[in-house]
């Protein structure tokens, strides 16, 4: 049913972050098992009790197939699988969710493209990837900002089912939140590194239980990790449009000044030093990140 996967090397670490999943988590593991174990996969799964205050705990004791970490509390779903990368035995990761949303028969399959590329990202498709409006609207300018800083079409910029090598997620660790922007972060990380990103379609299924996204937060969090991971990897895409903006308005101002007022103002000058500092910044900012990238 599975095929066996063709690569030089196809053992891999499957890291499961499990928060307050006491009805599927037992069922979730067990699924992963049948369907990797028909594939002839080398593998080990480690599951990650990020703080459950359910019976979560209670059922992974008695797993005894499985590597279990456990965080005393809740510290977030992008600290739980920086906790299994560290533990991992293996040099690929395979990331997904223990919620039953993601169709885990697809991972031999994603595993088996890896062999070309640094990271192979699950991008949903169906009926059932449905977004209320309050995340909609942001979602849709995020994911064109993250495409305008790396310069890539990026079909899911957060799915939560994705292969990618381990040596690589420990260059960026220091720099991958503990929140659920965890997969956005080193999606945009890698795009703008150069590194080979392949997006596959799969299915996506309702979700069993309740979401622990926080639309209105999470959003704010996605914007402004985007932004920091911007300046961080593509400096001149995030201030040298600023510095054009400053400039236009410049422009605008010293025109008024020319031919209405027939005087120069502060208001221009002021533009005219945001310019000049912005674009220096910029310079500057790339120049720091050309010499110090360890990427």
């Amino acid at each position: 049913m599975f095929p066996k996967l063709q690569m030089p090397d196809s053992s891999f670490s499957l890291v499961l972050p499990v928060y307050n999943e006491e009805d599927v988590i037992e069922s979730t593991i067990e699924q992963l098992q049948e369907i990797l174990d028909a594939a002839q996969c080398q593998y080990e799964i480690i599951a990650v009790d990020d703080g459950s205050c359910d019976r979560t705990p209670n059922v992974l004791a008695t797993r005894k197939d499985v590597t279990v970490l456990t965080h005393r509390r809740n510290r977030g779903y992008g600290a739980a699988l920086k906790t299994g990368i560290k533990r991992a035995r293996y040099p690929w990761i395979v990331i997904t969710d223990a919620d039953g949303t993601y169709p885990h028969e697809q991972i031999p399959y994603l595993v088996s493209l890896a062999a070309d590329f640094d990271m192979v990202v699950g991008a949903r498709t169906g009926a059932n990837v449905r977004y209320s409006n309050i995340r909609k609207i942001p979602k849709f300018f995020l994911v064109r900002f993250a495409q305008w800083i790396t310069g890539s079409p990026i079909p899911d910029l957060n799915s939560g089912m994705r292969v990618f090598r381990k040596s690589i997620a420990e260059r960026f660790l220091r720099i991958l939140p503990d929140t659920f922007s965890f997969t956005t972060t080193i999606t945009v990380a890698m795009l703008t590194n150069q590194y080979a990103v392949h997006y596959e379609p799969i299915d996506y299924h309702l979700r069993v239980g309740r979401s622990k996204i926080k639309p209105i937060r999470d959003t704010i969090r996605f914007v402004q990790l985007i932004l920091r991971t911007g300046v961080y990897f593509a400096p001149l895409k995030v201030f040298l449009p600023l510095a054009g903006l400053f400039f236009v308005g410049f422009l605008f101002t010293l025109g008024q000044d020319i031919f209405i007022r027939q005087d120069l103002t502060e208001r221009t000058l002021i533009l005219l030093i945001a310019t000049t500092q912005v674009g220096i910044f910029a310079l500057l900012a790339d120049m720091i990140d050309k010499r110090t990238s360890r990427f």
